[in-house]
């Protein structure tokens, strides 16, 4: 019986600890996609891929500057990719969040230090507690100045940071695909789920602790 009780334990915990572990089939049906997003003229997009996306959505939705950011699948060659799909880890995507930012109010450069200053980049394959090739780390880049400021970031991290090897892909954007509707702000609507108060809320929490001069203001 104690062997049984422990097992059941366990299995608790990893749900509770798991982002693919709250997969909600009925809520997809039900919901009504969040409003289109119709970007301001001289709005940009970047994409990182740094572990759960309901986390990635959040921190990057508190930074000044950022109009918007949507949850997304990215860096695989599997065609019109789904949450189960990529679940299995043989799609090649990660999952991505694509952040619609204005440029005259946060650079690229500002945005690649919120990616690298918001989860531990010399982690493989997962960030904790999620685990497997569509939680890895994935800094996209659309030009060669993008690469380049990317680069740059890994290299001074390297020196001054981690004494691990950084196991961030550098990658060369291709294609984005938006995720289904419930991943949408997922951790705004849904602030009383395990996994939210468990993981998405404190990591968001620490970001906002390390970083308080790149927040938008409580009105925002």
């Amino acid at each position: 019986m104690k062997i049984i009780k422990e097992v059941l334990v366990v299995g608790c915990f990893v749900m509770l600890a798991s982002c693919f572990g709250f997969t909600d089939k009925k809520e997809s049906k039900n919901l009504v996609d969040k409003e289109v997003f119709v970007p301001q003229k001289g709005t940009k997009v970047a994409y990182f891929a740094s572990g759960c996306f309901w986390c990635v959505e959040a921190i990057f939705e508190s930074v000044i500057g950022v109009e918007e950011a949507v949850s997304g699948y990215a860096g695989g060659k599997t065609l019109n990719p789904t949450y189960a799909k990529i679940g299995t880890g043989k799609t090649g995507h990660s999952e991505t969040v694509a952040v619609y930012y204005n440029p005259k109010k946060v650079s690229f450069e500002t945005l690649v230090t919120v990616f690298f200053g918001s989860h531990d980049p010399t982690t493989v394959n997962g960030q904790h507690p999620d685990y497997g090739t569509q939680y890895r780390s994935i800094a996209f880049y659309k030009t060669i100045n993008e690469k380049k400021i990317i680069m740059e970031a890994i290299e001074k991290l390297s020196a001054t940071v981690y004494n691990r090897k950084i196991t961030t892909e550098v990658t060369a954007f291709t294609k984005f695909y938006k995720a289904e509707a419930y991943h949408q702000d997922y951790e705004r609507r849904n602030p009383n789920e395990g996994y939210i108060k468990a993981i998405s809320v404190p990591r968001l929490n620490k970001f906002k602790k390390k970083f308080p001069t790149l927040l938008k203001s409580e009105k925002h």
